[in-house]
C-alpha cells in the first residue's frame, strides 16, 4: 500500500476503485465532465491543492485531457503533479465495447504499471496518517453518523472544515486523518 500526502483526482468511480486497491490517500472523482457543473467540488479540489497538493490522473483520451486542463487551470503549477497513462488500446473488462478512441482508461491499467507511473512521477510513500486515526465508530460516537441528529451535526462539521456536503464518510475520514491529529479533531468536535 502506497501512502501519499497528495490527493489524487480521477475521472470516475471505477478509476477510484482501482487506485483504492494500492493507494492510501484521498481520491476524488470528477464524475467525468460533471466537474464542469460542480463548482463546489472544483472549489474543494482547489482547497486540497493549496493544503497538500494534488495528483491528476485522467484517461489518455481527448476527454481526459480536457478534464485535466480544466482542473489544472487556476491552480499553481507547483501544487499539481500530472501522471499520464500510456496509450494502450483495448477494452475494459466491465464494458461491452471499447471507448470511442479505443484506448484503455485508468481502470484498465495494471496495478504494477500504475505504481511505476507514480514512482516515475516522484511520488513516494510518506507517513500521512496518525498512529491513532479517527474511525467510523468515532464518527458514530460523536453523533456524525447513525444518530437522529447525524445529518445536521455532519453538515456543521463539514462547514467548519470548509468541506463540500457531497463528501462521503470514507472521504471525510481520509481527509481528517491526513489533515489533523485525533486530538485536534476531538477538540474541533467539542467546539461545535
Amino acid at each position: 500500500m502506497l501512502k501519499i500526502s497528495q490527493a489524487v483526482i480521477v475521472e470516475g468511480r471505477y478509476d477510484k476503485l482501482k487506485l483504492s486497491n494500492f493507494l492510501d490517500t484521498l481520491i476524488i472523482e470528477t464524475n467525468g465532465f460533471g466537474i464542469y457543473k460542480d463548482k463546489e467540488k472544483l472549489k474543494f479540489i482547489r482547497k486540497l491543492a493549496k493544503e497538500r497538493g494534488i495528483i491528476i490522473l485522467t484517461d489518455s483520451d481527448h476527454s481526459g485531457f480536457q478534464i485535466r486542463n480544466y482542473i489544472a487551470s487556476g491552480i499553481p503549477k507547483e501544487k499539481i503533479k500530472h501522471i499520464y497513462i500510456p496509450d494502450i488500446y483495448g477494452k475494459e473488462k466491465r464494458k461491452n465495447n471499447p471507448s470511442k478512441e479505443g484506448k484503455l482508461g485508468v481502470e484498465g491499467m495494471s496495478e504494477e504499471l500504475l505504481l511505476r507511473l507514480f514512482e516515475n512521477a516522484g511520488v513516494s510513500s510518506q507517513k500521512v496518517t496518525a498512529d491513532d486515526p479517527v474511525t467510523k465508530y468515532d464518527l458514530f460516537e460523536m453523533g456524525f453518523s447513525g444518530t437522529p441528529d447525524a445529518k445536521e451535526n455532519r453538515k456543521k462539521l463539514l462547514q467548519s472544515l470548509d468541506l463540500p456536503e457531497f463528501l462521503s464518510t470514507n472521504s471525510l475520514l481520509s481527509y481528517i486523518n491526513s489533515s489533523m491529529t485525533r486530538e485536534r479533531f476531538i477538540k474541533l468536535c467539542h467546539e461545535l
